[in-house]
């Protein structure tokens, strides 16, 4: 099958992270099948009906290559697509689609040099890691990450092909997300001083939020090579209330942090936590003894952080001529592969402009120069 027939199967799976993948990630085993190659299924914890998927090519031994990718995609309700975004559509010179970008293209581009890399004699063994979802917190890579060196052969490098249009990706920012809910007391509206409203309490804590960031903006600490050049942070979602008649008892806040490299959410939550304890809460309890703000935490990608000279690096300047690198501010599961002792960069076709918009797209000559690269890895695996 070509990349663009592969593509298109691909693209026709509905796999939303809120719902199953287990059809795309079935249909790429069965795929696999079909060339003699054998893939590890790892369905996620808890009887979720999730899973990802590990398979390898040529020799077995340590010091192997993993093809990265998500089969997760993000939601398309609310968006004003010209077409149906689960099937593949002909744009002259660009494929629409759900995650023709992000980042089935990378996929389907593995996928079709399958029967490539079974002619060679490799040398050096490529490993497919197609994980789950990746678009909700990375969430499904580290189940599979950590079969690494116990199931599976321990590579050495991985190669992340979300899309950089490839250019080579060698940090990003790490993500961290929470949720702060706060307690108050219900009544009824129309005796508000009877109670204590959690969402206008909610609005302070958004507040504060905001006032961290500005500082995070004007103080940093800066680095040049992101855009922006700053950690970050952003309210996400707010949910509050029972109904409109009724004083809300509950809100909750979920928010992000993403931090340069080296930074951590920890001065955030310190900042945040100040303002409850020594502004907020004092001018609640009195209201309502019951009164409480609570931040969990939700999610944690770590950053990737730059490898000068490391094998990733080395890898793919040599296989692309590139001189320069770039700093990414969305997160990857690079910084969990890293974190698993394996050299990390991003690189792969399309580009992350075109992520989560509607009529997604991806260019053809990124799939044509997405091909040629992957032959370049399999060219290396055979000689080295």
């Amino acid at each position: 099958m070509s990349p663009t027939e592969i593509l298109a199967k691909l693209v026709a799976f509905d796999s939303v992270s809120s719902r199953s993948n287990l059809s795309v990630i079935r249909w790429i085993g069965d795929y696999l099948a079909g060339h003699g190659v054998a893939a590890a299924i790892i369905e996620a914890p808890g009887g979720e009906p999730k899973a990802n998927l590990w398979a390898s090519v040529g020799p077995d031994r340590d010091g192997g290559i993993v093809l990265s990718g998500h089969t997760d995609v993000v939601p398309v309700e609310g968006q004003p697509w010209s077409s149906d975004p689960f099937t593949l559509r002909d744009g002259g010179d660009r494929w629409f689609g759900r995650g023709t970008s992000d980042m089935k293209g990378f996929i389907a581009l593995c996928l079709a040099l399958v029967p490539e890399m079974l002619k060679r004699k490799l040398k050096t063994p490529l490993h497919f890691a197609f994980s789950y979802d990746e678009e909700i917190g990375c969430l499904g890579a580290p189940n599979m990450i950590a079969e690494i060196g116990k199931r599976f052969r321990q590579p050495r490098v991985a190669i992340i092909g979300e899309p950089t249009e490839l250019k080579l990706g060698t940090r990003h920012k790490g993500c961290y997300s929470f949720t702060t809910t706060i307690t108050g007391k219900d009544g009824h509206s129309s005796q508000p001083e009877r109670g204590l409203n959690a969402i206008l309490a909610a609005a302070e804590v958004a507040t504060e939020l905001g006032r961290i960031y500005d500082r995070l903006r004007h103080d940093g600490p800066f680095d040049k090579s992101f855009d922006p050049p700053h950690s970050t942070i952003n309210l996400g979602r707010i949910n509050g209330g029972t109904a409109v008649n009724i004083i809300a008892r509950s809100c909750s806040i979920e928010w992000d942090f993403r931090g340069v490299p080296g930074v951590t959410p920890s001065a955030v939550l310190e900042s945040l936590q100040r303002f409850v304890d020594g502004d907020l809460l004092p001018r609640l309890k009195p209201a309502a003894p019951e009164a409480a703000v609570i931040t969990k935490p939700r999610v944690a990608v770590p950053p990737l952080i730059e490898e000068h000279d490391g094998a990733a690096e080395t890898l793919l300047r040599l296989l692309t001529g590139q001189n320069d690198s770039f700093g990414m501010s969305f997160a990857t599961e690079a910084g969990q592969f890293q974190s698993a002792g394996l050299s990390a960069i991003v690189c792969g076709p399309g580009s992350i402009q075109q992520a989560h918009q509607p009529d997604e797209f991806i260019l053809k000559e990124q799939l044509v120069a997405g091909e040629a690269l992957l032959r370049r890895v399999i060219d290396w695996a055979e000689k080295n």
